[in-house]
Parts: C-alpha cells; sequence; structure tokens
C-alpha cells in the first residue's frame, strides 16, 4: 500500500491513512508493517530514504494503538522479518521514546488530564522535541494506529502436532468420532427464535417506535450481499405488516423467514400479495440460488412481467441462469408444447448452427495454414464466393448477433483476416434491405466473458440516460456460440490507440483534428466541439466503468477510437481486479488522453472531471442492480468470477464503496481521479516509471 504523492516545503507530514486489504481477526501474532520512504529523483525514478518494520503486536499479544514513532534506518534495507537490523524500536531508548509510551498512555485516558498543567507539560515536549530534532543524526518517522474501546488481545489456541503418526501410536489410540449432528442447526438458537418471534406470530400490525424504525432503515439500505443477523432477522419479521409499504423491503423480509417453519412460511406467501410492487433489481435477486420457494419465485416473475421488452433483453443473461435455479419435473411437458411457431424457431436455429459450422471450418484451416496474410485472406474469399458453400447467398436468416437483422449473404471482397494469433476473420453480410452489417467471427476464444462486461456496460448507459446523461458510450453487440467461437459486432471507422499514436506524432488531438477540424473553436483545440464533447464524455465513462469492473490488461491496443471521437475498451480477458501485469493504475486512464484534452490543468479536462464523478454516483446509487446480476452469474462458469466464485459479488461491491456516505464516497472518487492522473506527470510522481512500463506493454 502507499500514500498518494505529497509535495513537502519543510516537514514531511502526509496526514494519510493506510487502509489494509485484511481483517485484524486474521492477522498473525508475528504481523509487522514494513515501511519505507520515497523521495523522487527524477522523472523516471525514486530512491529510498530509509526504512523500519513495526511490529503490531506488544510482547503480551496486545494489537498495539495510538502513536509511535518509529526509527527509520538509512542505511539498512529492511527485510520485514522478526530478526530484522531495521525494527523501528531503538536498542537504547531516549528521553523522547519514553515519553512517547506516557504520551499514549495518556491518549487512551489512562493518565488522568489536567488542562492547565498539560499544556505546561506539552510546552516542554515540543522543546525537548526541537532539540533532540538539533543534536540527533536519526529519522524518525510517526504514525498514528486505531484505537478501540478495549484492548485487542490475540488469542489462539495452539495444539502440539506429533512427529509422525507412529509416535502417536505408541501412546495414544486415535479413535474417530462423527458427529451426526454437525450439519444440524442449532436447536437453542432455533428455539430462542421461535420464543423471540411467539408474540408476533399472528398477522397484526404493529407500528415501529422511533428507534425501531431508524433501525428497519438501516437494515433496508444494505446491499443485496450483506447477511443478516438474528436480531435484525427478528425485528423484520416482527414489522413484516408495516413494511408491505416499503417495496425496497422485499428481499429483506424474506432472508428473515424460517422456511423451515410451515406457519411461517404460510404467513411470509401470504404477505407478498399485500405488498407494493417491487422494483426489477429486487426481482432478479429472487430468482437467485437463495431463494427456493415456488410462491416467491413466482411473484419474482410476475414483478418481472410488468418490465418492457427493452429492459429484458438487458437482463437476458442473468434469466437464463436464474432458469439452473428452478424445479423443472417434467421437460418431456414443456418440448410437447411446442406449436408450428417453435418448430420454425427450430429451423432457424438448425440453419444458423451449420452456418457457424461453415465459418469454424473455414476458420481452422486458416489457422492452420503457414501461408503469409494476404494468401489467407484470398483463401477466406474463395471458400465465401463457392457458390457450394452457400455463403455468398443464403436464404433470409436472422443475424446471431442481432436477430432484428435479417441477411441474405456475405460479401466476399469486402471480408478480411486480421493479423492476430486467433486469426479472426472480419466477415461483412449482406442484409435483405440493402444494407451492409460487418461482425468479426473469433474461433479459439472464450467470449462468455467479454458478453457479460459489454452486457453490464449497455446496462450502465441505460441508467446513465435515464439521468439524462449520454456518455457516448460505444457497447457494441457480443454473442459467444460456444465455449470458444462467436461473433463480435465491428465498429467501423475505429483505429487502436497505439496506432492513432503511432501514426499522428503522438498526439490524439492531430487525428481528432483531421477528421473534425474547425478553425472557429480554439476553445477546443480548433476540433469541433461535438467531436471533442463526445471524446471528453467517452473518455470518463470508460474510465468509471473499467474502474467499477475491475478490467485489467489495458493498453493501447484495447483502447479504440472512431473517427467522431468515441473512445471505447475491446478485449475484456481480465475483469474483477485481476490484470497481468505488475502495477496496473487504478483508473485506465494514458497520458495521451489527458494530453488531448489540454492537460490535466485544462478546462476540458475539469469537464472531464466532472463527468466522472457524476457517472460514479449515478452507477453507485443503481449498484445493488447490478450487483444481483453478478450475483446470478456466480454459478455460470465465467473465467475470473469461476476463480473465487464466493468473492466475485464482494469484489464489486468494493469499488462502489457502498458503506460510505454519499459525500464520502465521491471524495473516495475525487482522490482516485486525482491519484491516477498525478501518477502521468514527472512533476508530481512516485511509480510513473512501473506505471509507464505498463502501458508499453
Amino acid at each position: 500500500m502507499q500514500t498518494a504523492y505529497t509535495s513537502f516545503n519543510s516537514h514531511w507530514i502526509w496526514n494519510q491513512w493506510l487502509v489494509f486489504p485484511i481483517n485484524y481477526k486474521n492477522l498473525p501474532l508475528n504481523s509487522k508493517i514494513k515501511f519505507t520512504i520515497w523521495e523522487p529523483y527524477s522523472s523516471y525514478e525514486s530512491l529510498p530514504v530509509g526504512e523500519c518494520t513495526f511490529r503490531l503486536f506488544s510482547k503480551n499479544n496486545e494489537l498495539k494503538t495510538g502513536k509511535y514513532r518509529l526509527l527509520v534506518h538509512q542505511d539498512t534495507k529492511s527485510d520485514g522479518m522478526d530478526n530484522s537490523n531495521a525494527l523501528s524500536k531503538s536498542e537504547i531508548p531516549t528521553k523522547m521514546d519514553k515519553l512517547n509510551k506516557k504520551l499514549r498512555e495518556y491518549d487512551r485516558g489512562d493518565i488522568p488530564k489536567n488542562e492547565w498543567l498539560d499544556n505546561l507539560l506539552f510546552k516542554e515536549i515540543d522543546n525537548l522535541l526541537l532539540k533532540e530534532c538539533n543534536d540527533s543524526p536519526n529519522l524518525y518517522l510517526y504514525i498514528d494506529l486505531p484505537q478501540f474501546d478495549f484492548p485487542v488481545l490475540f488469542n489462539e489456541k495452539k495444539y502440539t502436532i506429533p512427529a509422525s503418526v507412529s509416535d502417536v501410536s505408541k501412546t495414544h489410540k486415535i479413535v474417530k468420532i462423527i458427529d451426526s449432528e454437525q450439519f444440524r442447526a442449532n436447536i437453542a438458537e432455533e428455539k430462542h427464535n421461535k420464543l423471540e418471534r411467539g408474540h408476533c406470530m399472528e398477522n397484526i400490525y404493529i407500528k415501529p417506535n422511533i428507534n425501531e424504525r431508524d433501525e428497519l432503515q438501516k437494515i433496508l439500505k444494505y446491499p443485496p450481499t450483506h447477511i443478516l443477523s438474528n436480531e435484525e432477522k427478528n425485528l423484520l419479521w416482527k414489522y413484516r405488516n408495516h413494511l408491505t409499504g416499503y417495496k425496497k423491503a422485499v428481499t429483506k423480509f424474506l432472508k428473515c423467514v424460517m422456511w423451515t417453519d410451515a406457519n411461517e412460511v404460510k404467513q411470509a406467501v401470504d404477505l407478498l400479495e399485500k405488498w407494493k410492487d417491487i422494483d426489477v433489481e429486487d426481482a432478479l435477486e429472487l430468482l437467485g440460488k437463495d431463494f427456493q420457494n415456488i410462491h416467491v419465485r413466482r411473484y419474482a416473475v410476475l414483478q418481472l412481467k410488468k418490465a418492457n421488452d427493452e429492459d429484458l433483453q438487458l437482463y437476458l443473461l442473468q434469466l437464463v441462469q436464474a432458469l439452473k435455479f428452478e424445479n423443472i419435473e417434467n421437460k418431456k411437458e414443456i418440448e410437447s408444447t411446442l406449436t408450428n411457431e417453435g418448430q420454425q424457431r427450430k429451423e432457424i436455429f438448425e440453419r444458423q448452427g451449420k452456418l457457424i459450422n461453415k465459418l469454424k471450418y473455414i476458420s481452422n484451416e486458416i489457422k492452420m495454414s503457414r501461408e503469409p496474410r494476404k494468401k489467407k485472406v484470398k483463401m477466406l474469399r474463395t471458400y465465401l464466393s463457392d457458390p457450394k458453400n452457400g455463403l455468398i447467398k443464403i436464404k433470409p436468416l436472422p443475424l446471431l448477433i442481432d436477430a432484428t437483422i435479417i441477411v441474405v449473404g456475405i460479401i466476399p471482397e469486402k471480408s478480411t483476416v486480421f493479423s492476430s494469433s486467433l486469426m479472426p476473420l472480419r466477415l461483412t453480410f449482406r442484409c435483405i434491405d440493402g444494407s451492409e452489417y460487418p461482425v468479426i467471427f473469433k474461433n479459439g476464444d472464450d467470449l462468455r466473458q467479454d458478453q457479460l462486461v459489454i452486457q453490464i456496460i449497455s446496462l450502465m448507459d441505460k441508467l446513465l440516460k435515464n439521468e439524462n446523461l449520454d456518455l457516448k458510450l460505444t457497447p457494441y453487440k457480443v454473442l459467444p456460440t460456444g465455449r470458444d467461437h462467436g461473433f463480435l459486432q465491428f465498429v467501423p471507422n475505429s483505429y487502436s490507440l497505439a496506432e492513432i499514436i503511432s501514426n499522428y506524432n503522438n498526439s490524439i488531438q492531430s487525428f481528432l483534428k483531421k477528421f473534425n477540424q474547425d478553425g472557429t473553436s480554439p476553445e477546443t483545440y480548433n476540433i469541433k466541439a461535438s467531436a471533442m464533447d463526445t471524446y471528453i464524455k467517452s473518455c470518463a465513462g470508460y474510465c468509471v466503468i473499467s474502474y467499477l469492473l475491475g478490467i485489467g490488461d489495458r493498453h493501447l491496443d484495447n483502447l479504440l477510437m472512431t473517427t467522431s471521437g468515441n473512445i471505447f475498451h475491446v478485449d475484456f480477458g481480465y475483469i474483477l481486479g485481476r490484470d497481468p501485469k505488475p502495477f496496473p493504475p487504478p483508473m485506465k486512464l494514458c497520458k495521451e488522453m489527458v494530453e488531448a484534452m489540454g492537460g490535466a490543468s485544462s478546462p476540458l479536462y475539469q469537464n472531464f472531471g466532472s463527468f466522472c464523478y457524476s457517472t460514479f454516483s449515478i452507477l453507485r446509487k443503481n449498484s445493488n442492480l447490478i450487483l444481483n446480476l453478478f450475483g446470478l452469474m456466480v454459478d455460470a462458469n465465467i473465467t475470473d468470477i469461476a476463480i473465487e466464485p464466493d468473492k466475485a459479488v464482494m469484489k464489486v461491491q468494493e469499488r462502489f464503496q457502498v458503506d460510505l456516505p454519499e459525500e464520502q464516497a465521491n471524495q473516495f472518487f475525487k482522490n482516485l481521479i486525482e491519484e491516477s492522473v498525478n501518477a502521468l506527470f514527472p512533476q508530481v510522481i512516485e511509480k510513473f516509471h512501473q506505471w509507464a512500463q505498463y502501458w508499453r506493454k
């Protein structure tokens, strides 16, 4: 973990909290923090000023709290070990070391406070500190650790492990005992809950008092991943009739029901009919694997029926996954209900399947060929032109990637082969209305993760537009047609930033000017105001979205831009914070993108920042919907979700900062942008060299 860059005059004061991604309860007894102080040496390098290692627990196994003064070793490298030569504690305690110990006791309240005497004492301490600073060559780092109402002690039962099983068998007889009740519920806890709810088993309306109402409001604001305590469940059950007036209370209420108690189940199901209509995000949560009751799932489906087709299409991926949790007893009954329309649709699916097989065949032939790319392009066009293959002319067929488009053939001369390792095919379909529709067919790549990311981007685009914020996003269509092949919509007039920077003198502005020149707009560097507006908005949108989804492996080849100024991302092989390169920046914003806005101090950059803040705020308000969509995909075998399925939703939730108040969350995001941008410029860098390597890779 590192602090943000801070410029100093005479005193080096950071005044920043560092939060480590580990809970106190998971800390081992020998936990230490190794501190390294860096000073910028040049535009590309920082030099270590000194290091020290600080033990988090005292000799009495108590977690250290309050203020500490650490000795910084200027000529010894800290290795973080127990016997390190760079431990933060002086071998011979000085007068100030002893005073600091007393000051910690004073801060904790162990020493009585006397204002007039304390003021005199602190002045004397300041004089002693100043004298030591002038006389001593040592450097000291002052840190402040969180304080708690009570001492925090390390307590872990230690077990002695025998040297070998044979040693044990000599002295003890090992007997395995199977606990037949280990998977049963806690009987005492169940009895307590029944007694607690016993006085309110009847459906009687009870109104909560002010404190209880505040507690209920707090519970309703919990994210969908929050696990309710028994006390919270009992409170929800007690005021269930009162909660029917709150549409946001349905999911929380259903989580408090004891589904093993027939009486409670009946009351809960009957109560659903009285509830206010719920939002789509809550209906989607009820279709997850945590809710198996058929009446609850039917209620969720009825709520979804009220949504329009356009909205349902945004959630189609998750609705298909939700079928896994349905109890479908007789599939034959479903198959027998196929109508004539169903038979026609089945025929269309079969024809689409044959089209995919033909494209897979020629794609494999091209990949196995050792011919140069030009000959591979010729091979593709020859195959497409042969009438025997049935691709130059096709009986009208809905395009797989967009069923609203009816295609009648593929245009050979407008189809080609990309030069990347998988040799994707760019195919131009001829539509029934005479128009053309270009797509990319990839063979050898799992596109299911790309499909999920694009779906979430499309949803976010709609959520932002609902708030009158159009960020000119480009959520192109993606359709996996198998585990290792599928279609992507080809975005015309688009180029990678690597290509633009290489061909336009390292300047995105030059690229924009070529296609959008306007000599009457000096405030946008003689670029059409509409194009610059599109560029800034799309930059802001994708910066925020790539951060929220933890999109990794960003480089100048998978950041694309259209001639009208739309920036967009492609290739989502790494999400949820995964990245194959070290030191990935927190936000995907390269220095060329900032320079195109006129630099970090320009008015256009200020506009970019404003769009970022608005985007984060709007999407954060809709975080429950996005979290529920990810929750339904946990069992979908999506690559990066499957690595840690139990933590996938939490990884997204952490980025939304749902536990922070609105104002603090916005401040967090402002700091994040500043940290990302400051790292781009030599005068305010700490890790510029590492991040520059990231972008070059």
